[in-house]
């Protein structure tokens, strides 16, 4: 446990804490009182008014749309399931530069709408609602649709059999049982819709910000720190929070309900109701999900064919000191070194999180590890500068400092990953291992890993493709001599000109068939629905 606690100490409480310090002490001093007058400010009100209010619709619109998709393939078998299954988890692990450059290729000025019927949904607020939807409806489908396909569906039959009608039944018996799942996923939507940066960043302009891209603006363009402090502390209070409560829903989840095998509960839809219901779900996913993805590639050739892509491969001496392309690169090995990371530090932790000696102190490392997920990137990528900047932490000049801002945010997703799997392993076979002389190494090697090897394949794959599309924290540290895709796709869009848009669409194209490829390999991979992402 020793080295993921130094490893969270070092690359994320330090640089937060040395960030916030640097904005709220003077001369040693705490500025308390600075806290109260950046509340006071009627902008920032109003970022923390519309935070929270379009995360709590997202949030609604989310779970409105999803659910029935989660009903579906929590409840029917179908050809083609497992693929459709991937094409809706693709938009989870798509990077919010490559979302939002999708939406704006669809609602923007000059998007499709806009050609089409001249209807501009640019910078407005619907724009983001519906990007927010696209990429966390996977989030309530895998989450809500895991536990749906394993609840036992005799016990529903069997209020119908005693004269209740079928939403009477599903109302008073199957909901109950859901609504931990409901609650996990509406606060998992919330979260990532309240920490929204990459897609408010490209849609909403000037007009909207949330917490995270306020604090973006504070660092970076107006360089008040002070204030950029302030609204760190409150997004963490808040993501606090919303963890706390996400963790009580799990462990009612875990301990609340007795489950079948999804296998058994699935079947053939029968009906003209049941396969209409399949159909509006499939449709949504064709229009909600591909529509954007599929505009996105058509924008990239645009009317200059190829011409966007070749142009990748030039060096124009404006927006970065290399070829856009080498990005591709860069990003693949940054990516490949945050996997090797995170999955170490993952592994780690979960083995030391299923041990029955593990402590209350211990079990609360879990909630911690999920901080990552909430507290604003931002914050942790401009404290990389400022606290690693002196020996014996002097990596600003370094570059690992990339793949371990990445690989703080690939670490839950191994952790939550992992966690499940490791806690089926029959503690009796790791007890029968050590009695007859092996070594604590040597029970994970010869008893734990061939149970988890498949884990730790998804594990990587997962990490792979959210360091590989981070963008908070590597827009301040990644070089301009070395820029990641995400970090091109922004600055190519922050430049005007055709040229300039093309490149970003074809960049926001590469990077999107590379996690999808990583995303369809996970699900050849996945044989069961261990793990909550």
């Amino acid at each position: 446990m020793a080295v993921p606690v130094a490893f969270f100490a070092v690359f994320f409480a330090y640089p937060v804490t040395a960030i916030v310090a640097r904005g709220l002490k003077t001369d040693g001093v705490w500025q308390i009182g600075r806290i109260g007058e950046v509340l006071a400010q009627s902008d920032v009100r109003q970022v923390l008014w519309f935070t929270t209010w379009q995360a709590l619709v997202s949030t609604a619109l989310t779970l409105l749309i999803a659910l029935p998709g989660a009903y579906v393939f929590a409840r029917f078998d179908f050809p083609g399931k497992q693929l459709l299954r991937a094409v809706v988890t693709v938009p989870f692990v798509l990077p919010t530069v490559v979302v939002g450059t999708a939406f704006m290729a669809l609602v923007g000025r000059g998007g499709l709408l806009d050609e089409l019927w001249g209807l501009r949904l640019d910078t407005t607020v619907w724009a983001i609602l519906l990007a927010h939807v696209f990429f966390n409806y996977a989030v309530v489908v895998r989450t809500v649709g895991g536990l749906w396909g394993q609840l036992d569906p005799r016990q529903e039959e069997a209020a119908r059999m005693l004269g209740a009608s079928r939403f009477t039944a599903w109302r008073t018996v199957t909901l109950p049982a859901l609504a931990p799942a409901v609650a996990a996923a509406a606060l998992m939507v919330f979260l990532f819709t309240f920490t929204s940066f990459g897609v408010v960043q490209i849609l909403g302009g000037p007009t909207f910000a949330t917490l995270e891209v306020e604090i973006y603006r504070q660092t970076s363009e107006i360089f008040d720190l002070s204030t950029a402090a302030v609204l760190t502390m409150i997004q963490f209070v808040a993501v606090g929070a919303i963890l706390a409560l996400h963790a009580w829903t799990v462990r009612r989840r875990e301990t609340a309900l007795r489950l079948v095998d999804a296998s058994q509960t699935a079947r053939r839809p029968h009906g003209t109701g049941q396969w209409a219901l399949l159909a509006g779900v499939v449709a949504t996913v064709a229009v909600l999900l591909l529509l954007p993805l599929v505009v996105l590639v058509e924008r990239s050739f645009g009317d200059a064919g190829l011409g966007h892509y070749r142009a990748l491969t030039r060096d124009d001496g404006g927006v970065f000191l290399v070829a856009p392309i080498e990005a591709v690169g860069n990003s693949l090995r940054y990516a490949v070194a945050a996997t090797v990371i995170a999955v170490v530090i993952g592994t780690l932790a979960s083995v030391a999180l299923t041990r029955r000696d593990a402590g209350p102190l211990v079990r609360g490392f879990d909630a911690l590890l999920m901080l990552p997920l909430g507290v604003s990137a931002v914050t942790v990528g401009f404290g990389f500068l400022l606290a690693l900047d002196e020996p014996p932490l002097d990596l600003r000049s370094s570059w690992i400092l990339v793949p371990l801002a990445q690989a703080l945010v690939g670490v839950p997703f191994v952790v939550r990953t992992m966690l499940p799997v490791l806690r089926a392993v029959d503690t009796r076979l790791r007890e029968a291992a050590a009695v007859l002389g092996a070594s604590p190494w040597r029970v994970w090697r010869e008893v734990d890993l061939p149970m988890v090897r498949r884990a730790v394949l998804v594990a990587a794959g997962f990490a792979f493709a959210v360091s590989l599309g981070e963008f908070g924290a590597t827009v301040f540290i990644a070089r301009p001599d070395n820029p990641t895709l995400p970090v091109a796709v922004a600055r190519l869009l922050g430049r005007p000109g055709e040229l300039n848009y093309g490149q970003a669409m074809a960049l926001s194209t590469i990077l999107m068939i590379v996690c999808a490829v990583a995303l369809l390999l996970l699900e050849r991979l996945r044989t069961d629905r261990s793990g909550e992402f």
